[in-house]
């Protein structure tokens, strides 16, 4: 019997480093990235309809409908697929926009492998991440669900197992730019490419870092006082600061510590995404 209604998670994602190789002529810069998932997200909830609608019922101060990328991606994916079905849709947010963790375009991701399953399109991963590159760099990471080493403008790939440590994360009060960010003049464009894999240990940086924390007091706050407990890192472009624990007590310990002037969370590290988990029971 077909489903007819789904929740699933949309998790968060950390950048273990991040390094910008160059820019290229189309503006867009080449870099190499490591990515892995966090047990913690936004959580959707989708709905099916027959009259080809699709309805986002939460709204977002600023998001009109139509340029959520939720909506993008389904819109997206009717179109391309030729479903005449539509879907009403319902998220729980959690994850910080501008946060660099990954919210928007693992809302994408989950759409796209939610209706794909809900409106039984049968398509796979690789013509769904094609498409979900279409709507941002970082979709078809979730897309495929697995931690990856990234190449590119961060649509190469390459399945990576890191260590899956508890890490605590650390939600400055600001909204990162990525445009800003990589427009700087000051931002490090010329690091040499990674040739070793998997990624040697002390290449974990974020060349990103000394530019957000440099334009954003707030972030740089943030880092120190992490950094005086573990060694505090900037996830991709955003705000998010985040450091790495041997067990969720360590985690805990220094979270009761900072939160009370920081918001943050806890969460474990892994290198499957909750929600392609999720999906797997499911089948």
């Amino acid at each position: 019997m077909a489903v007819e209604k789904l929740t699933l998670p949309s998790p968060a994602k950390l950048n273990l480093m991040l390094h910008i190789l160059g820019r290229r002529e189309d503006g867009y810069h080449e870099l190499q990235t490591l990515f892995q998932f966090l047990d913690y997200g936004d959580e959707i909830t989708f709905a099916l309809r027959d009259d080809g609608v699709i309805q986002l019922h939460t709204e977002f101060d600023g998001v009109p409908h139509d340029s959520n990328l939720i909506v993008k991606a389904a819109k997206k994916l009717q179109e391309q697929s030729g479903c005449t079905q539509g879907i009403d849709i319902w998220i729980n947010k959690i994850l910080p926009m501008g946060g660099g963790i990954g919210g928007g375009s693992s809302n994408a991701a989950t759409t796209l492998l939610g209706l794909n399953h809900l409106w039984q399109l049968g398509w796979d991963e690789d013509r769904l991440a094609a498409l979900g590159l279409t709507l941002g760099a970082d979709v078809p990471v979730f897309v495929r669900g697995h931690a990856a080493f990234a190449e590119g403008v961060g649509e190469k790939l390459t399945p990576v197992d890191p260590d899956e440590p508890w890490y605590l994360v650390l939600i400055p009060q600001v909204s990162v730019s990525t445009a800003e960010i990589f427009s700087d003049p000051l931002l490090t464009r010329d690091t040499p490419p990674i040739k070793v894999r998997p990624v040697p240990k002390g290449n974990s940086r974020n060349d990103c870092l000394p530019v957000v924390a440099r334009r954003y007091p707030e972030v740089r706050n943030a880092l120190n006082l992490l950094g005086k407990f573990t060694e505090a890192k900037l996830t991709g472009t955003g705000s998010c600061v985040f450091g790495g624990f041997p067990s969720k007590a360590e985690a805990d310990k220094v979270s009761a510590l900072l939160t009370e002037t920081l918001t943050g969370f806890v969460a474990k590290g892994s290198n499957v995404s909750m929600l392609h988990r999720k999906l797997q029971s499911l089948l």
